[in-house]
C-alpha cells in the first residue's frame, strides 16, 4: 500500500515560518508531480504549489515570493517552506502526489492534512 505522511504543521505568529514535509512510502516505481493544497473553513480548496519530477515549480499568486516547494527524490519527500506567514495562510494543508505503485498504473494519492494556524 502507498501512504503519504505529513508533518510540520502548527501554530506560528504573523511573519513567522514553518516547513511542511510529506513523505510517500510503499512500493513506488515513480512519482511525477507532487503538490501542496490548502483549504480554509468555508473556502474552496486551493492549489498552493506544485513541483514536477524534474524540479519545475508553480505557485499560487498569493504565496509567490514567500513559499518554496522542493523535493528529495531519494526520500520520496516533498517540502513546503513557508516564510512571512500571514493570517490568511491559515488552513489545512494537504499533500498530493501523482505516482505509480509497483504493478499498478499512475494514480493520485493524498496525505491526511496538517493544520497551519497563523496568529494575528
Amino acid at each position: 500500500q502507498v501512504q503519504l505522511v505529513e508533518s510540520g504543521g502548527g501554530l506560528v505568529q504573523t511573519g513567522g515560518s514553518l516547513r511542511l514535509s510529506c513523505a510517500a512510502s510503499g512500493r513506488i516505481v515513480a512519482i511525477n508531480d507532487m503538490a501542496w493544497y490548502r483549504q480554509a473553513p468555508g473556502k474552496q480548496r486551493e492549489l498552493v504549489a506544485v513541483i514536477s519530477s524534474g524540479g519545475s515549480t508553480n505557485y499560487a499568486e498569493s504565496v509567490k515570493g514567500r513559499f518554496t516547494i522542493s523535493r528529495d527524490n531519494a526520500k520520496n519527500t516533498v517540502y513546503l517552506q513557508m516564510n512571512s506567514l500571514k493570517p490568511e495562510d491559515t488552513a489545512v494543508y494537504l499533500c498530493s502526489a501523482h505516482l505509480r505503485p509497483r504493478y499498478l498504473d499512475y494514480d493520485s494519492y493524498w496525505g491526511q492534512g496538517t493544520q497551519v494556524t497563523v496568529s494575528s
